[in-house]
Order: C-alpha cells, then sequence, then structure tokens
C-alpha cells in the first residue's frame, strides 16, 4: 500500500505537503531567509516524534479510562554542536499524584511503541 504525499511551493520559502485533505504548511525562519510563519520542515519532524509518544501515552489512559487532564509530556533533544544533528532525545512523562502506581511502568513502555520511533530505529 502507498501513501502519496503532494508537495507544493506557494511562494517564497513555504513549502507545503498535503496528506488526504490536510495541508500541512512549513516555512523557514527569518534568519534562514522565510517569514517565520509556519513551522520548519526539521521542527515538523521532532514534532512527530513527541506527538507520537503522545498519542501512545494518551491511548493507555483512554484504554483504561484515566483522565489524561493533568498528564504532560516533553521531549529533550540533545544537540551534538560538532555533528550538528541530535543525538539523545528523552521524553519526560508527568503524571499526577494520583496516577495508578500498578500502571507507571507500563505507560512509559506502551511510549515505546511510537511507530515513528520504530521507522527510525529499524
Amino acid at each position: 500500500m502507498e501513501k502519496i504525499i503532494d508537495v507544493s511551493f506557494p511562494g517564497g520559502m513555504k513549502i507545503d505537503a498535503k496528506i488526504g485533505e490536510t495541508v500541512i504548511k512549513t516555512d523557514q525562519l527569518v534568519r534562514n531567509g522565510g517569514e517565520g510563519s509556519a513551522p520548519e520542515p526539521f521542527q515538523l519532524f521532532l514534532t512527530s516524534i513527541a506527538t507520537c509518544v503522545g498519542i501512545y501515552a494518551w491511548g493507555f489512559c483512554k484504554a483504561r479510562e484515566i483522565p489524561t487532564d493533568n498528564i504532560s509530556l516533553k521531549m529533550i533533544c540533545l544537540l551534538d554542536p560538532e555533528k550538528r544533528r541530535y543525538t539523545k532525545m528523552t521524553f519526560n512523562l508527568t503524571l499526577p499524584d494520583n496516577f495508578p502506581e500498578k500502571y507507571r511502568a507500563s505507560i512509559i513502555r506502551s511510549m515505546d511503541l511510537c511507530s515513528v520511533k520504530k521507522h527510525m530505529i529499524d
């Protein structure tokens, strides 16, 4: 099965991608010659990892009817200045005090199921 992404060039350094009926807009920062009107493609790449991990945490809670109101997730990316690439990504999941203790390790394991991460690692 194939997935088709149509890319268009609306002007300046803006690049849009259409996936189905959804259009994802990108731009470059002003300091890089763009207008800063949308995220840069690499920012979307990083965001796709964080939101994928997040949806697995959310799904874990939803399946167990655990409210997600007071849960937060932060992805910290460590940049190696010599290689000019992120060499480590850490996920900090903050759970409320009343989160069931028996699920703490399991929700972390569920986040490792993220398909974006799997595509990068496998």
